[in-house]
């Protein structure tokens, strides 16, 4: 839980409640509410699934011992290109904040890029970072678990210093509740860091072969990290809007000032003058997003041991040391993680693609969800989601709906992402296949049918969507929309998917690696 918990709460509480008042007003605390039941609902299909498959990696097979070679290639990937930038993005997120020094002025430029030193700054913090995941789970629990006390601690006690110093309830009123309207509600959830700061209760479930008891304790901690995780940033989206003020709000919610000051958090300690309290938070934010980065470092070389188990990527990553790690995977996210430092802007510019990433990855849990129900219904479950056959669908439709609230310019970026990782895992399936490699994946087509209309269906309605397309659907209509193609592409995944004893024989195959 602690793992979960530890990513839940990085870089996003620093920046969320800003971002998110500014794009939606007062009614930021609605696409909290609905980001959090989102995630919740997606964390509960999660839970089961954690359950009856205690593999590290979990987000990348699931689908696989589902549908098969092509679908599980698909949410592999998916699953990988989420875990490996979000560490990277993290270190810049630490580095962008600690500019406030003088002694790492110049670190980053102006558009928020790193300078050459920043860039070996960065590489210096990755390496610290796989320096401690190669020391075992224990050495990293035990890591992470400081840091994460640390990062519910600062949050709470802003909260309390900040109620008690000013809190105007006129605020949720001024020029409106809800000044954006709907639009400015949904789009919130996707583009302001909503989903973004509530990402990260997977991390128990990356982790759950090296727990001592994972039947029992991954339920127990994705539920746990998603509700602590809920519980503390609508607690400071209340005081970040009631603490703001008046001369702030002069010139409305999207034009937010401090006069000067940057900073969402720190700034408003400052003109508050709670300087200490600014000082205090401007060290959270360097710890805070390291700890994350830590943890989505660990992330990502299990995700890599998990592709590898189902033949996507070549077996050297599934290698592990005697400590149980996989030091190959461990070192290829160091090294990507570094090659995202040249390319990648600011944090800020990032929120939207990983939140697309990251759902798109999540979406691939209610189908095969909904396919395991079907198929193995007598299969042990450690914990049995009720009402598991409405949950489901709601939530991948909701996971669609994130997806096409995310605008027309992100999910053009990922659908070329999602060309990249094709050609690279294609091209190792076909040499594979031609080397007769025992683990070479079996691609299979009936069951992966639905998949390109999904991924083809989603971009075109996003393309005359209002959300950065077109316009040409309205606001209303396009959401009637996605639910429906949603729900159509669900049923017809989970009507296709392999066959009981073929999936029975893709576990027993994964349990072998």
């Amino acid at each position: 839980m602690w793992a979960s918990v530890g990513s839940i709460i990085g870089s996003g509480w620093l920046y969320g409640a800003r971002n998110a008042v500014t794009a939606a007003g007062p009614a930021a605390l609605v696409s909290w509410g609905v980001g959090a039941v989102a995630i919740g609902l997606l964390a509960l299909v999660h839970a089961e699934l954690g359950g009856m498959f205690p593999v590290s990696g979990g987000t990348a097979r699931y689908p696989h011992y589902a549908f098969g070679g092509l679908v599980g290639m698909s949410f592999g990937w998916f699953s990988w290109i989420q875990a490996a930038t979000v560490a990277p993005i993290e270190v810049e997120a630490v580095i962008g904040y600690a500019g406030h020094w003088s002694w790492a002025a110049g670190l980053q430029r102006a558009d928020g890029t790193l300078t050459a030193s920043g860039l070996a700054v960065a590489t210096a913090l990755m390496v610290v970072f796989v320096t401690v995941n190669f020391l075992g789970v224990k050495v990293l629990a035990h890591t992470n678990s400081t840091a994460t006390w640390w990062k519910i601690f600062v949050p709470l006690l802003t909260v309390f210093v900040v109620a008690l110093t000013h809190f105007d309830t006129g605020n949720f009123t001024s020029h409106g509740f809800a000044p954006y309207g709907a639009k400015g509600v949904l789009a919130a959830i996707s583009t302001s860091g909503i989903i973004f700061a509530l990402l990260g209760f997977e991390q128990a479930i990356q982790l759950a072969g090296e727990s001592s008891d994972p039947k029992r304790h991954i339920p127990r901690a994705v539920l746990g990290s998603v509700t602590i995780g809920a519980v503390v940033y609508t607690l400071l989206q209340v005081v970040y809007i009631g603490a703001l003020p008046a001369a702030s709000l002069r010139h409305g919610w999207a034009a937010l000032v401090y006069q000067g000051i940057s900073g969402p958090w720190a700034g408003l300690a400052g003109v508050l003058s709670l300087g200490w309290l600014a000082a205090f938070l401007y060290i959270d934010a360097v710890i805070s997003p390291a700890g994350t980065a830590l943890i989505y470092t660990t992330s990502t070389s299990r995700v890599s041991y998990g592709l590898a188990a189902n033949g996507y990527f070549p077996q050297a990553l599934a290698r592990t040391d005697r400590r149980g790690v996989p030091w190959i995977g461990l070192l290829v996210s160091f090294v990507v993680g570094v090659v995202c430092f040249l390319p990648f802007p600011s944090w800020q510019q990032l929120v939207s693609f990983i939140t697309s990433a990251s759902v798109l990855m999540y979406a691939g849990a209610p189908l095969a969800y909904g396919a395991l129900r079907r198929r193995l219904p007598h299969h042990p479950r450690p914990y049995r989601l009720p009402a598991g056959g409405l949950i489901s669908p709601l939530s991948f439709v909701i996971a669609t709906l994130i997806i096409y609230w995310s605008g027309w310019s992100t999910l053009s970026r990922l659908g070329f992402a999602v060309l990249v990782g094709y050609a690279l895992m294609g091209g190792y399936a076909v040499y594979a296949s031609a080397m007769r490699l025992p683990q070479a994946p079996r691609m299979r087509w009936r069951p992966a049918q639905w998949l390109p209309v999904y991924l083809l269906g989603i971009g075109a309605i996003s393309r005359e969507g209002g959300f950065g397309g077109t316009g040409r659907l309205p606001l209303g209509w396009d959401i009637v929309l996605v639910s429906v193609f949603a729900l159509v592409v669900y049923y017809w995944a989970v009507g296709v998917a392999l066959r009981t004893a073929e999936i029975e024989a893709a576990i027993r195959e994964a349990e072998l690696h």
